[in-house]
């Protein structure tokens, strides 16, 4: 079978066929946006695509499996479930979808689950100690596969909900970054999925019909300052498409020089130089936003369309990395 095919999906109509079309192109061309302007895959990469059973995960193995497909460079790809051995979780959903698929894959069996529920009290939440325990065990898996990059399925609305969080009960000025260096220094760890917006993937799954596995079979209370913020930036999305957007694109266009953080920005040692600087602050002028304003009055599928360099993202096509000739 084709790796970008799925046996389940249900007869369409020619609708239906015209906006799961515009979907698919919408998805391919933000992530394969992401990927080149992060430089995430590379001649030669073998990437490892966490695969946890949600939306977010299936639809990042879908595109990945199929941008490589349409890539200048080779890459391999190989799908990595941890079954942390919670009750009830249907094991054998993910190796059945996957051989379906002719995909590679590992399971990797660890009861972190018993760890998490000797450790942390009764009613507590859980996400914390389980994230971390998933984490350490996901970078040894990558390095026990010869894994070069770990993909993980965060999507915009993730980056952003992160942003608010550290913002809000933070107080730090941080997100998720698209690529990193995990923190043990040995791996590379990249999210595809950066510019790409919840609502999207929502709508991926549901035509693409993936078999979810829910993610309450830990019995944790949810996160509900996230759910929270994720409430607000929905309610955005409808009454002012552009503004989510608006504060996406800003995490890439970042001033240190009008912001306060003295380890950014030389400001003990700030002195004239007698230089005239065009992007410089006009210092008594009240700053203006009326032309940004006028983006508020477009939806979310005309900015898209219209001029996705508005949207945090460039407007180059899908890159990947060429190997140097040498």
């Amino acid at each position: 079978m084709n790796n970008s095919d799925n046996a389940t999906i249900p007869a369409v109509s020619e609708k239906q066929r015209i906006e799961h079309n515009k979907l698919s192109k919408r998805l391919m061309r933000e992530t394969g946006r992401a990927i080149g302007d992060y430089n995430m895959i590379e001649a030669g990469d073998r990437v490892m695509v966490c695969l946890s059973g949600g939306k977010d995960s299936y639809a990042m193995l879908d595109v990945l499996l199929t941008l490589r497909t349409r890539a200048p460079i080779d890459f391999d790809i190989i799908a990595v479930n941890l079954d942390q051995k919670q009750p009830g979780f249907p094991e054998e959903v993910l190796p059945n979808y996957l051989r379906a698929r002719d995909i590679p894959f590992h399971i990797e069996n660890q009861d972190t689950y018993s760890i998490v529920k000797r450790l942390i009290p009764e009613g507590k939440t859980t996400c914390s100690l389980c994230s971390r325990l998933r984490r350490g065990i996901l970078y040894r898996v990558a390095g026990e596969l010869g894994a070069t990059k770990i993909a993980l399925g965060h999507h915009r609305d993730d980056i952003l909900g992160t942003f608010f969080l550290n913002l809000f009960y933070g107080g730090k000025l941080k997100a998720m970054p698209p690529k990193l260096v995990s923190d043990d220094g040995k791996n590379t760890v990249i999210r595809p999925l950066a510019y790409v917006q919840e609502t999207d993937l929502i709508a991926y799954a549901d035509w693409k019909q993936f078999p979810i596995i829910p993610c309450t079979l830990c019995g944790s209370q949810e996160n509900l300052k996230r759910k929270e913020v994720g409430r607000m930036l929905a309610e955005w999305d409808k009454k002012h498409p552009s503004r989510a957007w608006s504060i996406f694109n800003a995490l890439a266009n970042v001033a240190p020089s009008h912001l306060m953080d003295r380890n950014l920005f030389d400001f003990v040692g700030l002195k004239p130089n007698g230089l005239a600087d065009p992007e410089g602050d006009m210092a008594f002028d009240p700053p203006s936003f009326e032309a940004e304003a006028e983006l508020l009055e477009a939806s979310t599928e005309e900015l898209r369309e219209a001029n996705p360099a508005k949207l945090g993202v460039n407007a180059q096509v899908m890159r990947f990395v060429k190997p140097s000739v040498l």
